[in-house]
């Protein structure tokens, strides 16, 4: 049986090998890698010998740089960002090349307890034998800590403040009291926290100041170009239909700029030439939506088309992405149809196309 999606550990664990060989730089204590090396793995580049090391994170290098510094140091490190921004694909990528375990992950939600941060108890062996260390139930964050790994937590805004100031006697003291059996577990070298957040997520839950204090902030922005967010957008796209096994033709590059050349108008709220004001969806319009736009028309066009790519394909992709609310947004979509689409040249096929789908 072959997994629908491997750890990135796992998917890259050649290149992971390939700059340990040349890696001659010092190691901070149980890193896989130098810092040198991680942020080389994250940005790509191709060895001395031939090899390509394929760039997991297209954009600033210095933000990287800061991100895995800040690793070295005592702090934690928080990526902040609108949604879609990579911060989850680029916590996991440093967490397997640090740690070479990009596993050990809290999955934050407005339903996240204090035992899913701290530790947990098996009740059966509690109402037998009373506290013990064998009743205990160690989470993602204590065999961070045992083993002087990453751990990641993600949405950490998602998670309520009571919950979330459990981390501070973590990130501060680097230890983890159990006062049920008055003990503590004791940070190993190399023990760190990646945690992710967004700033548009409703039912966000501020991190209170002491918190803050403990985390270094890096603020992943969308990206600055559209060569820039074509690129991730083709990488990404040729990633996953391969490891999906979708049996259809990659899009063409001309497809792939009018989705980017949408997505980036809409989210800027102006044409790509100035000239036009467009008023914004409530949606995010992130480059993390305009992949899934693309895997989804590719998945139509495999099992419901002639196995290419077309603007009805597209089409009905795109409107599930743009249109969230069906009042606001749908009038937004059809203004910018109108004004923008329809007299572009060469885009009369995906007009006519959403005129269709959104009938």
């Amino acid at each position: 049986m072959s997994t629908l999606r491997e750890h990135a550990e796992v998917e890259f664990l050649e290149e992971i090998q390939a700059l340990q060989k040349i890696d001659k730089e010092s190691r901070p204590t149980n890193w896989e890698l130098s810092p040198q090396a991680v942020v080389d793995y994250l940005m790509g580049k191709k060895l001395a010998n031939g090899f390509i090391v394929t760039p997991k994170y297209i954009g600033d290098r210095r933000l990287m740089e800061i991100a895995v510094a800040t690793l070295t140091t005592d702090r934690a490190l928080l990526l902040y960002g609108i949604p879609g921004t990579g911060k989850s694909w680029v916590s996991e990528h440093i967490a397997a090349a640090i740690s070479g375990d990009s596993k050990l992950l809290i999955q934050g939600t407005s339903g996240t307890s204090e035992e899913s941060i701290r530790y947990g108890w098996n009740y059966a062996k509690l109402l037998a034998e009373g506290p013990s260390e064998d009743a205990l139930v160690s989470t993602p964050l204590m065999a961070a800590m045992k083993t002087g790994k990453i751990a990641r937590i993600e949405e950490l805004t998602r998670i309520s403040a009571d919950v979330q100031d459990n981390l501070i006697t973590i990130l501060s003291e680097k230890l983890l009291p159990i006062p049920e059996i008055n003990t503590e577990v004791q940070a190993q070298k190399g023990f760190n926290v990646i945690a992710t957040a967004n700033n548009k997520d409703k039912g966000v839950n501020d991190l209170s100041s002491a918190l803050k204090r403990r985390f270094n902030t890096v603020i992943l922005p969308t990206p600055k170009t559209a060569e820039e967010e074509i690129n991730i957008v083709t990488t990404r796209v040729a990633k996953m239909a391969k490891s999906l096994e979708l049996p259809v033709a990659l899009p063409t590059l001309q497809d792939i700029q009018r989705i980017v050349s949408i997505f980036r108008e809409l989210r800027m709220g102006v044409t790509e030439d100035g000239r036009i004001k467009i008023k914004s969806p409530s949606s995010t319009m992130s480059t993390a939506e305009a992949i899934s736009v693309v895997n989804s028309g590719l998945s139509l066009s495999a099992y419901f088309g002639d196995g290419k790519l077309n603007s009805h394909d597209i089409a009905s992709s795109l409107i599930g992405a743009i249109v969230k609310d069906p009042i606001q947004d749908k009038v937004i979509w059809e203004d910018y149809l109108d004004t923008v689409v329809k007299p572009r040249e060469g885009w009369k096929d995906i007009y006519r196309a959403c005129k269709e789908v959104s009938l």
